[in-house]
């Protein structure tokens, strides 16, 4: 499964660089979690969780990401702006990029801002 997560995450990232955005680090991992891409959109610093569904039985690969795994994501996200203090006092947001159907045919959906802090 992490093999897949890699192609995915890949995607993402090369869609995103298309789209201006630059690439800041990849797979930042600390205790609380991992952030797949971290990236600037001119001045905001874009937190990127990247999800595939092969099927959309339990919804589509946006909507796995609960409460829970939001959490995680902001507390692992602080630390990384505490780590790279010269992007700290930068807005932030946090994007997903979902993945849903047979790798080879996904479609992919960019959720910007997809979800408030605090």
């Amino acid at each position: 499964m992490r093999a897949a997560g890699a192609i995915f995450e890949e995607r993402a990232c090369t869609e995103l660089r298309r789209a201006g955005l630059k690439l800041l680090a990849r797979n930042y991992t600390t205790r609380y979690g991992e952030l797949d891409l971290v990236m600037l959109d001119r001045d905001t610093v874009v937190f990127v969780e990247v999800r595939h569904r092969l099927s959309s039985s339990r919804g589509d690969a946006a909507a796995s990401i609960t409460a829970a795994k939001q959490a995680k994501l902001i507390r692992t996200a602080e630390l990384w702006l505490a780590e790279h203090p010269s992007y700290a006092s930068r807005a932030c947001r946090f994007d997903v990029v979902s993945y849903d159907g047979p790798a080879d045919v996904a479609t992919m959906t960019w959720w910007r801002n997809a979800f408030d802090v605090g």
